[in-house]
């Protein structure tokens, strides 16, 4: 199939097109220069979510002071390279998951606030970032992607609620959640229409004669960000490849075994061994997918709830959910930042993508939050919660908001998801068992 190059209507940007694929390229001034300059709110709005289970430690999560003045604790210095374009909210809570017990009961519905059902008919709610890839993604190639690096689990837990709240934060109607994807190279694949002999055949390579094409018209300095651009996204794929490989031969042995590789323990069943260059792939499909307008919409879970990770790197012996136990321990606030830090690199990481007087970050809403506040009691009283992006400069950023003075009925999270979805367009009378919008925000 022939490519072509046109000018992109939602940002005047270039658009590369080849076999069975269409590729947004980052915001070029030589592609703007043919249109009126745009404002912040011309560009798209993304909306990530980043979740990992059973809690943080509480002595070492805070932050105080605004903008470049912002103080951040220990687990949360990760993020100090950004601090002026986060938010860091305290005390917010799901209503509906306290009291309900332990694990599956504090997490099934976190990003809806709706009740969930115990024995075997699971029912949640629409999730919040559902609700918007409704809204938004209806241009995309892909509503939104539903990305884990945990597999997800089967079976009741004891408080008789399905393990399936305990494994899925995403859910496309209030009795199904979204599947989730746990292999970097099916995600890659879906995102770029890699199907037969495609598979073989590099995204670059499906692009590359329109790609040498434009970087004859335009400025040097569009044409060296395109050149930093095409890198960057050879260098994933060939990381794609490596997995993809890494998953072919896991499908070969768990066949001889007449089994599915899925079922397997890591690394035995395709996936990285080491989850940092798990969740570091995951993030930089996230960042490609949002820059080159694929999806606008994303979720990542780094550990699910009762997650039995292992973190040898981190010199922590217990897995993720039995470390949670001595959450208040040093070894399972270095857990805890680890996962803080692979949230501070995807921000960064869209921080460093230009687009417009901006970047995608500054454009867009990621949101990072676990079910817990204290793991050895299953404390979900308050969460932690953090937002990183100005939505198109629709969201102040730069704060440590505080609500858990302000009585039970003005901090629920729903409340936070009414306020964001406002900014998405998605405006609704009420969500989850709320109606009132997140003061301050």
């Amino acid at each position: 199939m022939t490519g072509s190059y046109s000018p992109h209507a939602f940002s005047r940007r270039a658009v590369l097109r080849g076999s069975g694929c269409a590729m947004a390229l980052p915001w070029l001034e030589s592609v703007a220069a043919m249109a009126a300059e745009p404002a912040a709110a011309d560009f798209p709005k993304r909306f990530g979510v980043m979740f990992f289970g059973c809690g943080i430690h509480e002595d070492h999560w805070s932050a105080s002071g605004e903008g470049a003045s912002m103080t951040l604790s220990r687990t949360l210095q990760p993020l100090e390279a950004v601090k002026t374009k986060i938010n860091v909210l305290d005390g917010l809570y799901v209503p509906s998951l306290v009291g309900q017990g332990i694990h599956p009961g504090q997490t099934g519905s976190i990003l809806s606030g709706v009740p969930i059902a115990k024995g075997a008919l699971i029912h949640s709610g629409i999730s919040v970032d559902q609700m918007i890839a409704n809204a938004v993604g209806q241009d995309n190639s892909q509503q939104s992607i539903v990305l884990a690096c945990d597999q997800p689990m089967t079976g009741y837990h004891e408080t008789n609620f399905s393990l399936a709240y305990s494994s899925h934060i995403s859910w496309q109607t209030p009795d199904s959640p979204v599947p989730l994807e746990v292999y970097p190279s099916l995600a890659w694949d879906s995102l770029f229409d890699n199907r037969g002999s495609l598979l073989n055949l590099s995204v670059l390579d499906r692009v590359k004669d329109r790609a040498t094409d434009l970087s004859r018209k335009v400025s040097s300095s569009d044409r060296a960000k395109l050149d930093e651009f095409l890198t960057s996204v050879r260098d994933v794929e060939k990381r794609v490849e490596v997995m993809r490989n890494v998953k072919n031969n896991a499908d070969d042995a768990a066949q001889a075994r007449n089994m599915q590789a899925i079922m397997m323990d890591r690394p035995a069943s395709g996936l990285p061994e080491d989850l940092r260059e798990h969740t570091r792939l995951m993030c930089d499909i996230i960042a490609i997918a949002f820059q080159t307008n694929k999806t606008r919409v994303a979720s990542l879970i780094t550990t699910r709830d009762l997650s039995a990770m292992y973190y040898p790197f981190l010199n922590v012996s217990e897995g993720h959910h039995a470390a949670s136990h001595n959450n208040n321990s040093d070894g399972y606030e270095r857990i805890a930042r680890f996962h803080l830090s692979q949230f501070a690199y995807l921000a960064q990481k869209l921080d460093s993508m230009k687009e417009g007087e901006g970047t995608v970050l500054d454009h867009s809403c990621l949101m990072f939050l676990s079910n817990l506040w204290i793991g050895r009691n299953h404390n979900n009283s308050r969460l932690p919660v953090v937002l990183a992006g100005g939505l198109g400069g629709t969201l102040k950023t730069g704060r440590a908001l505080n609500y858990l003075a302000s009585g039970d009925e003005n901090r629920r999270m729903q409340s936070l998801y009414l306020s964001l979805m406002d900014r998405y367009g998605v405006k609704l009378d009420s969500f989850g068992d709320t109606r009132e919008r997140l003061s301050l925000l």
